[in-house]
């Protein structure tokens, strides 16, 4: 143990370390940018030094170029989306007793209400800052400053945001498929506060990003004096991308170790069935102290015009004394086919999927009836191990969406969950139909 928290130190003062050097390349890189001269100066250079401009022309153009190249020097932007949800689950009495009640209803919820102010400074520095009201609190979401167009480096983001973790993760949930990630994202770390480099390659063909963070709470704050640190890393490829993207194939590989101390630090896996409005979990391992986990995704997916496939087969092995190293594993596939010809919006340059843009969008006044799309998911999701018995949870999920515009869709899933060898939980199923109302601006 003296040795780990040796290392832990280190970690530390090297990460204090490499902010420090992100705060001296932030100076460094902003400092120049803004005495860069524009080409349309260049150009009233040239034409001075050829006298083909009189002086009093060139200093009146001169100075107009300057006041509109300060003017759009920065640029904000403000959004929001809000996600309203209704959903119906049904159980037998005895299954929604056994998981302590609450599985077993119908009720709505708005999923997700944000608000965001994004922009950039001298086309370089950069910064988001999100608020999530969804649930009743304003959780910030993403909260940092970054810096890109850093030479040998790329870009370098600092704050709140998500680890570099999983494809479904890095996906936005406006562009989702479905209504709730799968089974398997119960791993993935999600947002947590620290620093992170990433760029693209070969023509945007590939990308990748690592990062170290603290584990963070809703508001971005973490403070302990114990081991409490992950290092995240992603690297996907495109091996083929013609077509503006119509058709894609995509590869990609996550990794995050999770450093931790077992005398203070505990873990628990649990998950819903893919339905966020209930707080019942159906898979849970219940927390135990644990010392370390080690986690990977492995990820694929095709699209070939307005059919889709996607899947990712993840796994945790987790040091633990306690619960003697438990292994945890799960994995989903599914395929989307779009009925008017539309296609999914693969992004190679950061390895996920994007907005769907209708053919024509949905319109009482002109012929357009937007984008549909179905879809069907099977995910599967094993927390037995060792010394610990959180079930296996499997589901099929069938979804239909309409994207009457880019900015507006409606969603509708059907849910089967099916629970089994669960300790203290008898083998059974739930049932779920849910719906999504969903702008985003």
């Amino acid at each position: 143990m003296k040795g780990f928290n040796r290392f832990a130190g280190s970690l530390s003062r090297s990460l204090a370390i490499l902010l420090a050097a992100c705060a001296c390349v932030f100076a460094f890189a902003a400092g120049p940018a803004a005495a860069e001269k524009t080409t349309t100066e260049e150009i009233l250079d040239i034409l001075k030094q050829k006298d083909h401009i009189s002086d009093s022309r060139y200093e009146e153009l001169t100075q107009r170029e300057r006041v509109k190249s300060e003017k759009s020097s920065y640029d904000v932007k403000f959004g929001g989306r809000i996600m309203a949800d209704w959903a119906s689950i049904s159980a037998d009495d005895s299954f929604d007793d056994d998981l302590g009640g609450g599985l077993d209803g119908d009720g709505v919820e708005f999923r997700r209400a944000r608000l965001f102010a994004s922009g950039s400074f001298e086309n370089n520095v950069f910064f988001k800052a999100q608020y999530d009201f969804g649930g009743g609190d304003a959780d910030f979401k993403d909260m940092y400053i970054g810096m890109k167009k850093i030479p040998a480096i790329g870009n370098i983001k600092i704050g709140h945001f998500k680890e570099p973790f999983s494809l479904e993760e890095q996906t936005s949930s406006k562009y989702m498929t479905f209504m709730e990630r799968g089974l398997p994202n119960v791993f993935s770390p999600s947002r947590n506060t620290g620093v992170m480099a990433y760029d693209a390659a070969l023509g945007k063909r590939m990308s990748w990003a690592i990062g170290a963070f603290y584990d963070a709470d809703g508001f971005g704050e973490g403070f302990n004096d114990y081991t409490d640190i992950n290092l995240t890393a992603r690297v996907t490829g495109a091996p083929v991308y013609t077509d503006n993207g119509r058709k894609a194939v995509h590869l990609g590989l996550s990794y995050t170790r999770q450093f931790r101390d077992e005398d203070e630090t505990t873990l628990r896996y649990r998950q819903r069935p893919e339905a966020h409005i209930t707080g019942v979990r159906l898979a849970d391992t219940g927390s135990f102290g644990f010392d370390d986990a080690d986690i990977m995704s492995l990820e694929a997916a095709m699209v070939m015009g307005p059919f889709s496939v996607q899947g990712e087969y993840m796994q945790s092995f987790v040091g633990s004394d306690a619960a003697n190293d438990p292994s945890f594993s799960g994995y989903y596939v599914y395929g989307s086919y779009f009925l008017t010809g539309e296609s999914r919006n693969y992004k190679p340059g950061s390895g996920s999927f994007g907005r769907v843009k209708p053919n024509n969008n949905f319109s009482f006044h002109k012929p357009g009836g937007g984008a549909w799309e179905v879809g069907v998911r099977y995910s599967n999701l094993d927390l037995n191990d060792e010394a610990i018995e959180g079930g296996e949870l499997s589901n099929l999920t069938l979804g239909v969406n309409w994207h009457l515009n880019p900015k507006v869709r409606t969603m509708l899933n059907y849910v089967y969950a099916d629970l089994e060898d669960r300790g203290g939980v008898d083998d059974d199923s739930a049932n779920i139909v849910q719906a999504r109302f969903q702008v985003d601006f």
